[in-house]
């Protein structure tokens, strides 16, 4: 091993956890002091809603990560160790505290998102002019970039093959834990001017927002929390994760967005379990090796952003115009006349979630139903969800668009009235969502507008006053969506 370095700078910033972290670990490792900052990226912040529930949720993570290195490095003997906590533009406030610091080098772990490279060049170039290193780690998926191709050499685009050679080649060296309490007596004491702690969300001028960690926990030990919940269920979690009106997922997506829990902690789990001969831990194991498979699509085809991942897909005749802006608004705020899909997009404002079967479901009607761009929607879900991920999410986006790699065909629509029949064949779901509803039956909540009407006035429901008649019929939308595909398949629409 090399001689160490006198010191180094750990910069976190979707890796909001103290263990099992990339970057830490080798920072420690290597430097005689290592200090730690996180950046509130006015870059990021500027653009969002004061009340941006992500932001509140982020806030209690980095607050906790404060009191977590700070209480590693006193198991250590190291009073007085902690987080750095800066509040501007990351690209500049990273090189100038690693100047005044005087580190050798900055450690990070990988960004894949194209917004985050850009900002990498810039304060590794920053950096170099400075003579201080910068140090890259993988440590927010289990496969990342190129290390899984395909034998001629190229990058998968079809899931089922990726995912072959994900679980052959996925061994006790990708799922080990960095063991940081190894080497934490390197954290060093914060300097004076550093003993700060974290700024109240009041002085980044956000308020706590409509997070509600009652809902979501938040931080490593909110993670932990939900991971305690999830892990005796995880054996029915094949069979019970397509329902929302069951506890079925893990509720992990925002943990894992933000790296307050560690991917490879939960795959390790995952695969022990599936080894065992739980059919649900496969199906939870599969799930992660989808979120890798969308993060090497993002790294090798960045254009997926903005474009289809079938170039012959960007010529798809979306709806447009004052009737479209409409059913989006309609769709966007529950009124689309659908009830399953109406209570998704209900849950989605109120709780930024949305269960994973219905972001299918809501995402297939907007696009296939209202004919309406999917960029519009990923928009919709960047806006609100709480765990958005820009691979997961254009991935899933494209998916249900027919434009995506390996995606659903797009001969293929959803039916929202079949989909509500199985999937939430009690109503309980919509009922938590659309109480003026409750009183339907089983089988008429999920078309109200086909009840007879004896049955509708038992209930108290006028279709179209106390709950909207449909925005579109299906059947015509399907076959209008059937004719727009169409046309960039046949030779006249080349």
């Amino acid at each position: 091993m090399p001689p160490k370095l006198s010191s180094a700078l750990v910069w976190f910033r979707r890796d909001l956890r103290v263990e099992d972290h990339a970057a830490l670990f080798h920072a420690c490792r290597q430097a005689s002091r290592v200090w730690c900052v996180f950046v509130f990226d006015t870059t990021i912040l500027d653009p969002l809603p004061r009340d941006d529930r992500r932001v509140g949720f982020i806030h209690a993570a980095v607050e906790e990560l404060d009191r977590s290195l700070r209480a590693l490095a006193e198991r250590h003997g190291v009073p007085g160790a902690g987080l750095i906590v800066r509040h501007g533009i990351a690209d500049i406030e990273v090189p100038a505290l690693a100047a005044r610091l005087g580190v050798q080098s900055v450690y990070l772990n990988r960004d894949d998102d194209p917004a985050a490279l850009r900002r990498d060049a810039v304060v590794r170039g920053a950096l170099a002019n400075l003579g201080i290193a910068q140090h890259e780690s993988k440590d927010h998926v289990i496969f990342e970039r190129s290390e899984l191709l395909t034998g001629g050499g190229t990058p998968y685009g079809v899931f089922t093959p990726y995912s072959r050679s994900w679980l052959a080649k996925l061994d006790d060296s990708y799922l080990s834990a960095y063991p940081v309490e190894r080497h934490a007596a390197a954290l060093a004491p914060l300097p004076e001017q550093d003993r700060g702690g974290v700024p109240p969300l009041a002085t980044l001028r956000f308020s706590s927002g409509r997070w509600d960690p009652a809902v979501l926990p938040g931080g490593a030990s909110g993670g932990r929390v939900l991971l305690a919940d999830f892990l005796p269920r995880l054996d029915r979690y094949d069979s019970q994760r397509d329902y929302p009106a069951l506890k079925g997922p893990s509720y992990l997506r925002a943990h894992l967005r933000f790296g307050t829990l560690s991917v490879r902690e939960l795959a390790r789990l995952a695969h022990q379990r599936a080894q065992a001969g739980s059919s649900g831990a496969r199906v939870w194991r599969s799930e992660l090796a989808w979120r890798d498979f969308y993060h090497q699509i993002l790294h090798h085809h960045p254009r997926v952003v903005d474009h289809a991942y079938k170039p012959d897909f960007d010529r798809v005749a979306w709806a447009h115009g004052r009737a479209a802006d409409a059913h989006f608004a309609a769709w966007c705020e529950g009124r689309t006349g659908y009830p399953l899909v109406d209570a998704a997009m209900l849950q989605l404002l109120h709780s930024g979630y949305m269960h994973n079967r219905l972001r299918m479901v809501s995402a297939s009607f907007l696009t296939k139903d209202l004919g309406i761009d999917w960029r519009r929607g990923e928009a919709w879900f960047a806006r609100h969800l709480l765990d958005y991920d820009l691979a997961a999410n254009n991935g899933g986006w494209q998916w249900a668009a027919s434009t995506g790699c390996d995606s659903q065909p797009w001969f293929r629509i959803f039916n929202p009235v079949t989909q509500s029949r199985r999937f939430d064949p009690q109503g309980r779901f919509i009922r938590r969502y659309l109480p003026q509803l409750a009183a339907l039956t089983d089988n008429d909540i999920h078309s109200p507008w086909l009840a007879r009407p004896v049955d509708l006035a038992t209930a108290q429901v006028v279709v179209g006053r106390d709950y909207p008649a449909p925005v579109v019929d299906h059947d015509l939308a399907r076959r209008a969506t059937l004719a727009r595909f169409a046309a960039i398949q046949s030779p006249t629409g080349s």
